[in-house]
């Protein structure tokens, strides 16, 4: 009885570590943007994602939504949604004589302290695609050889 009850927990143990990579398509963001490899197909087809459930997958190519059954997908890429891509940098600095022990300067020996500020703008590209799921090989098939 022992063994058994250690077999069927080894078992559930087992079932429930095993990652299905498919899951990982199911959790991306509607609207992220991907890339598919259909079987049979040498270019993938890059569109947007909308959802996925465990038999098939639905994606916007060109404002048209296309499903695919998920036996029918070999690879699928999806490109991270990156939190901005225009960066704004801005720097002020400013200049003291004084701190610096400089002799005064004008007519009045008064210190000029200079102030300069200086900005810039900077676009990034998009990153690029990672792969999410690959299709798992199936077992090869036996051969059998005839007489």
């Amino acid at each position: 009885m022992r063994r058994f009850l250690f077999l069927l927990l080894t078992a559930a143990v087992a079932a429930i570590c095993a990652d299905d990579p498919w899951t990982a398509v199911v959790k991306l963001k509607s609207g992220t943007e991907i890339r598919v490899l259909k079987k049979g197909s040498t270019q993938p087809v890059i569109g947007k994602f909308d959802e996925a459930n465990d038999e098939r997958l639905v994606w916007v190519v060109k404002n048209e939504q296309q499903a695919l059954p998920k036996d029918q997908v070999d690879r699928l890429d999806a490109r991270p949604q990156p939190a901005g891509r225009v960066k704004v940098e801005g720097k002020t600095t400013t200049d003291d004589p004084q701190a610096a022990k400089e002799p005064s300067v004008g007519m009045n020996g008064k210190p000029a302290v200079t102030t300069t500020t200086g900005s810039s703008v900077s676009f990034e590209g998009k990153p690029p695609f990672e792969t999410v799921y690959r299709r798992p090989l199936g077992a090869p098939k036996s051969v059998e050889v005839k007489k």
